[in-house]
């Protein structure tokens, strides 16, 4: 008897766990979020999943991004330029009455956006500070400090992170890059999919390169 084709794709919608916090945010087809996680305006692409105890803030994140637990994406920052560093200056209304949200430091904290690719690997208990952008395929560290852009399909540790490696020679990475595998439509991911588990890269990119479905 046939297999309706169908049913090999899950319900897409996302799944979030019931103690996690999002606010302001875009959640991508089978994106999921894990127990106690902070989002707050957070674009995130399909596939995407954040592991427990995660927080992000003004950050938009690829498709099939792997966010360990306790990262923190965006980490806040702190107006040391001013007498105190002290949240009482920039949102003094959680302490007094009559007084608002320092609207212009909030939006300077908005400009420093974190931009992060597809297939981003965030280590667990890594840090992404403000304003750093990480590219396709690139790899944090666990417990990584990162303070400047990560370059795609590179893979970086330490505090402050510091580059180790390339995942893959220069050619392979330029050519994972054209494949763009992480746009495709679902019904070539899966017919994809044993091939990912089984080839070596090269394999795979010659196999499915040129290939329309």
């Amino acid at each position: 008897m046939a297999v309706d084709p169908d049913l090999r794709f899950k319900d897409p919608e996302p799944r979030i766990h019931p103690t996690a916090e999002l606010k302001s945010c875009r959640l991508g087809r089978y994106a999921v979020v894990g127990e106690r996680v902070i989002l707050r305006e957070v674009a995130v692409g399909d596939f995407s999943y954040f592991e427990r105890h995660a927080e992000a803030i003004y950050t938009t994140i690829g498709k099939f991004c792997s966010i360990a637990a306790n990262a923190r994406i965006n980490a806040l920052e702190h107006p040391i330029e001013r007498v105190t560093s002290h949240k009482v200056s920039y949102r003094p209304n959680e302490f007094f009455r009559y007084l608002g949200v320092d609207a212009a430091f909030r939006e300077r904290r908005r400009a420093k956006q974190v931009s992060i690719g597809n297939d981003v690997w965030i280590g667990h208990g890594a840090v992404v500070l403000p304003g750093v952008s990480i590219g396709n395929g690139a790899v944090v560290g666990a417990n990584a400090v990162v303070t400047k852009d990560v370059a795609p399909f590179e893979i970086v540790a330490g505090v402050p992170a510091k580059r180790l490696r390339p995942r893959f020679d220069e050619t392979v990475c330029r050519r994972i890059a054209a494949l763009a595998w992480w746009d495709w439509p679902l019904e070539r991911l899966v017919k994809a999919i044993p091939d990912m588990q089984t080839l070596p890269i090269e394999a795979f990119l010659a196999r499915w390169e040129g290939q329309k479905d």
